[in-house]
């Protein structure tokens, strides 16, 4: 019994260790990065072995997937990053809780959120326009009524940031 108890133990605590060995990230080095990530990355060189492993590895990643999008992907990405600097840390805020609500969503209704967000996209800016306004001048009780009327959500173009 206490042989078995011994092996269970020793085993519970392989496993765990195996366990934190596989969630521990490795340091990357700088020179296993591609001439071209490199390049994307060379503001970090000089303090890249300082970075945490797991900061590196995050890095490496956006590297390799920027030098795999199209000259649009990476307009849009740049664009939509501008928008995001540009935003007020509550609205990056509601954002990311938005993101957060619909990640939790069951596939089923993200998939829905998905379409009704390109019929949305497919409608002309004015028709686009339209539907909001139509939401915004709606009372609660009449949107909860008309669901699906509701237009994808879309954070305002935020005041400039006064310098202070």
């Amino acid at each position: 019994m206490t042989r078995a108890l011994l092996l269970w133990g020793c085993l519970m605590i392989a496993a765990a260790h195996t366990s934190f060995a596989q969630n521990v990230t490795a340091p990357l080095p700088w020179a296993s990065l591609s001439p071209e990530q490199q390049h994307l990355l060379q503001r970090f060189q000089g303090n890249w072995g300082t970075l945490p492993a797991d900061r590196q590895q995050a890095l490496e990643k956006g590297s390799h997937r920027w030098l795999s999008m199209s000259p649009q992907q990476r307009s849009g990405a740049q664009q939509r990053f501008s928008r995001w600097r540009a935003m007020l840390p509550e609205q990056r805020q509601q954002l990311r809780q938005r993101w957060q609500h619909f990640k939790s969503l069951p596939p089923e209704q993200q998939q829905k959120v998905r379409l009704a967000f390109q019929k949305f996209r497919q409608l002309q800016p004015e028709q686009r326009k339209a539907l909001r306004q139509q939401w915004r001048q709606m009372n609660p009780a009449q949107r909860r009524a008309n669901p699906a009327l509701r237009p994808p959500a879309r954070l305002q173009h935020p005041p400039p940031r006064i310098a202070h």
